[in-house]
């Protein structure tokens, strides 16, 4: 038995006899919590929720429905098998059946009958090995990101150290690095003409927060004159661009990419497609597209804020003006950048201008960071899982309380979870594994309508992922008609795929009510 105090780690035992099952629970529950699968979908479906719970899984072959190597190509698919190690237990001892198993990421391999002194050795072994990787890795991983901490902090504070001197709202700074990243996110899916990722992104991301570093060197009297500058001033003005790009060539590592995104966009961010920007009057692609796309975030930003020698435009307004060629000429394929992601542009703007004046936000989140402050001691792999069973505590909680029938739909492996209420009125287990070819779904709504509704998910964009559908369900058993408001999930790689849904079914009697 696992000492008081001491965690107690989590085994699925995915088998179809359920004598097997049972004589490996004899085995092991003294010192550890089972969950039993009695196929491999089942294991899959259990997987998909517990993961992160998961330390081990021992993993019959033959089984009903899938079998053993469908649970590992799944475990692969979705990276599972690299945290969550697998011990094969089976009666078949063939070469073949073994070697395979390993290719596919098993750990180690126990065959029938069972050794209880076998059993529990490999099973201790095997979890201790991969928890030591873990801390590892987690280590490793917070290094980094305190590394990455730090060097955004630097960046920020040089930043603002330009916006104060330039008695400009700290917004500025923060405002053109969220848009960079989001034109630039939008315009790595348009084309991959530019190799954008990732990591290139947040580079380039950084770098923007530089764009007028050389105003420090600029005359007070001319950066915050609140009238028009004469020509003269306009000329001094302009000398920024070639100022911070001579700043950023004395800056040592040249052969960084920051260093080298952060002096393309000094230098260029006021450049035009046609050519009449400043200060080298390069023409379409001459411009880099880091100057690019910080030129045309620095233009909406100026357009969308109070400043000394004008008032805020609203959004729609700025965008109009742009979209006219009333701030200069930029590249088409930005522009539609521009308009496909107003949306989501407008709402990170008022985010961020929120939290920046509104001081009781800090005070609203003093109570949740108290509570982060527990998990100090903990290790980051502890941290982490503390923090996801919290959230799904909190998220099953919220789901029980529910009226409605609310939903999750994962595409791999195909799942319907629903909430208690929305189980009881539709009839259904809360977790109903392939619903599309369950029959008791079939019944509760049509394929044609449910096909319907996945068609407008799949359909969806990551920018305007939530679709409304009318239908008819049975609910109760009764046939009903009804509103579907539903949210399209979408994975974060650097082109998204659709994941599943999440989503609510309200009665149109309901609907008529609140109106």
């Amino acid at each position: 038995m696992a000492p008081k105090g001491e965690q107690r780690y989590t085994i699925l035992v995915a088998d179809d006899s359920e004598m097997n099952r049972s004589i490996l629970r004899s085995m092991l529950e003294e010192s550890y919590d089972i969950i039993e699968a009695e196929d491999g979908l089942q294991a899959v479906a259990i997987l998909q929720q517990r993961e992160q719970e998961i330390s081990l899984v021992l993993l019959d072959i033959v089984m009903p429905n899938m079998d053993g190597f469908g649970v590992l190509s799944a475990m692969n698919k979705y990276n599972w098998i690299d945290s969550v190690p697998v011990i094969m237990i089976s009666a078949e001892s063939t070469h073949t059946f073994i070697e395979r198993a390993y290719d596919m990421g098993v750990t180690d391999y126990i065959s029938r009958p069972f050794d209880m002194m076998v059993v529990r050795r490999r099973v201790i072994n095997t979890i201790m090995l991969y928890a030591k990787q873990r801390r590892l890795t987690a280590m490793v991983n917070e290094q980094i990101y305190q590394k990455e901490r730090v060097n955004n902090l630097m960046i920020s504070i040089l930043s603002h150290i330009v916006e104060f001197r330039n008695e400009e709202s700290g917004l500025h700074v923060l405002h053109i690095q969220t848009m960079t990243e989001i034109l630039l996110k939008s315009l790595m899916r348009k084309t991959d003409k530019y190799k954008l990722d990732r990591e290139t992104i947040n580079l380039i991301s950084n770098a923007s927060t530089l764009h007028d570093a050389g105003k420090i060197c600029i005359p007070s009297e001319i950066l915050n004159k609140p009238g028009k500058f004469t020509k003269e001033e306009f000329e001094i003005m302009k000398g920024h661009s070639q100022m911070g790009a001579d700043m950023m060539k004395g800056v040592p590592f040249q052969d960084e990419p920051l260093v080298k995104y952060a002096y393309e966009i000094c230098r260029w961010h006021h450049e035009r497609y046609d050519g009449r920007g400043y200060p080298d009057g390069l023409v379409g692609e001459e411009i880099p597209i880091s100057a690019q796309v910080v030129s045309l975030a620095d233009v909406y930003d100026a357009l969308t804020s109070e400043r000394v020698y004008k008032p805020a435009h609203p959004h729609e307004k700025a965008l109009a003006m742009i979209l006219n060629g009333e701030c200069g000429t930029f590249q088409p394929l930005l522009l539609e950048c521009l308009v496909e992601s107003s949306d989501i542009i407008q709402r990170e703007m008022a985010v961020d201008t929120v939290v920046r004046v509104d001081q009781r936000a800090m005070e609203n989140t003093a109570a949740e960071a108290a509570e982060m402050m527990q998990y100090e001691e903990l290790s980051a792999p502890d941290r982490t899982l503390r923090i996801l069973e919290q959230e799904r505590a909190i998220h099953h909680f919220f789901n029980s309380l529910s009226e409605h029938v609310l939903f999750e739909y994962t595409q791999t492996p195909p799942m319907l979870t629903l909430s208690p209420v929305g189980a009881r009125l539709l009839g259904l287990e809360e977790a109903t594994v392939d619903p599309y070819h369950n029959e008791k779904v079939k019944q509760i709504v049509s394929p044609d309508q449910l096909a319907g509704l996945a068609q407008l998910l799949q359909d969806s964009t990551p920018e305007q992922p939530v679709v409304e559908y009318d239908c008819d369900i049975c609910l109760n058993g009764r046939t009903r008609p009804v509103h579907i408001i539903s949210r399209a999930m979408w994975s974060a790689d650097e082109k998204p795929q659709y994941t599943g849904a999440i989503g609510k079914v309200v009665e149109y009697q309901e609907e008529e009510e609140k109106h």
